[in-house]
């Protein structure tokens, strides 16, 4: 778990500097405390931007394409490899492109830490079952879309 929380400060880290760089007046709350767990905003869903949606989309479809081979037991370790190099790929992109105000940006950063745990089991490095993090992953998107606004989400199915 070392790795994940090493890439979740790395990701936590290229966004502030992404947003900084692109001249957004919020605060990502250096001093407040990360939130521990998911939760909604003030009783509704956070929102979202485009590139966001698009990142979610291409994970959530990407899941999709694979889980029948993955549900059959007919997924490679190479092929497992290559997804979850494909979510770490959409993840580094959606950091690049952060512009969510400080709150969304922080609950955000859960789905990320959780999607980037889910693709080191899935690719290997974590050790234990790859379909472990294929699961993990899934329910990581089940998660975004009960916590974020993205027009139309329905979760991946195989």
């Amino acid at each position: 778990m070392k790795l994940t929380r090493s890439l979740y400060v790395v990701a936590l880290g290229l966004c502030l500097a992404g947003s900084a760089q692109a001249g957004h007046d919020h605060h990502h709350g250096h001093e407040a405390e990360a939130p521990q767990k998911l939760q909604l905003n003030a009783g509704k869903k956070w929102a979202t931007d485009a590139s966001l949606r698009q990142v979610m989309s291409g994970i959530n479809q990407a899941m999709a394409k694979a889980l029948p081979s993955i549900h059959h037991q007919q997924f490679s370790d190479a092929q497992y490899l290559a997804l979850a190099e494909s979510i770490n790929q959409q993840i580094a992109f959606a950091v690049e492109n952060c512009k969510l105000d400080a709150k969304a940006d922080a609950m955000l950063h859960l789905i990320i830490a959780d999607l980037q745990g889910g693709a080191e089991v899935m690719s290997g490095k974590a050790g234990g079952d790859r379909h472990a993090g294929a699961v993990q992953v899934l329910r990581t998107l089940k998660a975004y879309g009960q916590y974020f606004q993205h027009p139309g989400w329905r979760l991946a199915k195989g």
